[in-house]
């Protein structure tokens, strides 16, 4: 059965073409949702595997629910073409680190587990993103701006108040990016109307829909790992003292001796390192 994988992109389109060569084989499907703030859609093509744009682009905002719905045009998209063995959600500056006979493999190997990664979170931090609520979602930023003291202010009075909601849920959280099966990606899509009932004024649920769902259910007793979250989602995500940097050419014999499926992020500004993950992944 062919594996679909589904990528959510804004920037960096020459990294982008070089990840949809990567996953250009006939065994695989790739649906691709391009952030509607970009003006027009880079010319893109495969030989082997389908390409499929999504036409209904959404505004994407960090840290917002829209990130959501741009997640489930693509899933909705992709399981209207399935079934599939393995749904892979990734970024447009991801690329596998792994060939295609290997993902492949691993996926066959492990076939009815679900990866998706769970990263240990103070429970009043998830509180504090979960079940208060956050106004001007659109405008999130990691630096002040005009909404930053509102928002603050909003957040403390229902502190202070005790406010809370979403009471009954027990929150997750991890890695957005994940790879699941086609009855967890069907179980994902069924809950549709909750999630975008849920996840709306909260901060960054992007981070908690596939978690929270999966906890809740018994998919949890399918999960490959929770022993980490890149471990869980099979991804190397270049964590650095706390912050998500680029994976650079020094990191090369890191990512080659990894077990990851995936790697996240690179940049396009080293052509030379690029070149040399896609022919680690092509030999």
């Amino acid at each position: 059965m062919k594996h679909a994988f589904l990528i959510l992109a804004h920037h960096e389109f020459d990294l982008l073409r070089t990840l949809i060569s990567c996953l250009d084989d006939a065994r695989n499907d790739i649906y691709l949702h391009i952030d509607a703030k970009v003006p027009a859609i880079p010319v893109l093509k495969t030989e082997k595997a389908s390409l499929h744009i999504i036409a209904q682009r959404t505004d994407i905002r960090w840290g917002d629910c829209s990130m959501i719905e741009a997640e489930y045009a693509l899933f909705e998209k992709a399981a209207s073409q399935g079934p599939y063995a393995y749904y892979h959600l990734l970024s447009g500056v991801d690329l596998p680190i792994k060939s295609q006979d290997d993902i492949h493999g691993f996926f066959d190997a492990n076939a009815g587990r679900e990866f998706i990664g769970y990263s240990e979170t103070n429970p009043d931090e998830l509180s504090r993103r979960m079940q208060l609520w956050h106004i001007f979602p659109r405008h999130f930023s990691r630096r002040r701006n005009l909404y930053s003291l509102p928002r603050s202010l909003c957040l403390r009075a229902q502190l202070l108040l005790g406010m809370r909601r979403n009471r009954d849920i027990v929150f997750k959280k991890g890695s957005q990016w994940f790879s699941v099966t086609e009855k967890f990606a069907r179980y994902l899509l069924e809950n549709k109307e909750w999630a975008m009932r849920t996840f709306p004024h909260t901060f960054v649920p992007d981070e908690s829909l596939a978690q929270t769902l999966c906890w809740n259910s018994p998919f949890r007793d399918h999960l490959y790992s929770t022993a980490s979250d890149a471990e869980g989602c099979m991804r190397a995500i270049g964590w650095k003292d706390g912050h998500l940097e680029d994976w650079t050419r020094e990191d090369s014999e890191s990512l080659a001796a990894s077990p990851a499926m995936f790697a996240r992020k690179f940049n396009s500004s080293d052509p030379e390192f690029i070149e040399r993950i896609v022919q680690m992944v092509k030999q």
